[in-house]
């Protein structure tokens, strides 16, 4: 039996530096391709999860075999989304979590992570990019609950992963910039 490997685009927040939400940022494009990344890159199922934009996705271009699901508490911060889709990727073995504003970060980058972390003791990887550390990050079910239990306001996975030492970190600057989007192009910084 081979490990599933459940992606989750976080795309809940209100998007307040870009102007809008960013799930619906470009028309969508960042969203469907942040879904084509973790399907391309090995993931057996694609979880979205929603929060700003309420928890109808008609009109976002989200394929009907991807699950939405809405976090509720979204305005909590980005531990209420992280939350919500690994509730939403129960059953798989691996969570490939994604957030909407990468949009160069592509199928390739996904599965060279996903592959590092299968064959990691720890079950844990994540992209770097220069030197920073990125996105996706992959954690492997044993390591779901710790996560939950450490993720609070507006800090994700960041506070449990930072604390190991057996984290993976798979160098993709060849692949992507890993940048992301807080702002549209043209505002001034």
């Amino acid at each position: 039996m081979s490990a599933v490997a459940v992606g989750i685009v976080l795309a809940a927040g209100a998007g307040t530096r870009y102007g809008c939400p960013k799930a619906l940022a470009e028309g969508g494009a960042w969203l469907r391709a942040a879904i084509a990344a973790l399907r391309e890159g090995g993931c057996a199922r694609v979880v979205v999860v929603l929060g700003a934009t309420g928890p109808n996705h008609q009109g976002l271009g989200i394929p009907p075999d991807v699950r939405t699901v809405w976090a509720h508490d979204w305005a909590r911060g980005l531990s209420a989304s992280l939350r919500a889709g690994l509730r939403a990727a129960a059953g798989g073995d691996y969570a490939v979590i994604m957030p909407v504003d990468t949009p160069d970060v592509g199928a390739a980058v996904v599965a060279r992570v996903v592959e590092a972390a299968l064959h990691a003791p720890s079950g844990l990887a994540r992209a770097v990019f220069a030197g920073r550390p990125g996105h996706p990050v992959v954690i492997g079910h044993s390591h779901w609950a710790g996560v939950v239990a450490a993720a609070t306001a507006d800090q994700g996975a960041a506070a449990y992963i930072s604390a190991r030492d057996d984290m993976v970190c798979v160098t993709c600057d060849d692949l992507a910039t890993g940048i992301d989007h807080d702002f549209p192009a043209t505002t001034a910084r």
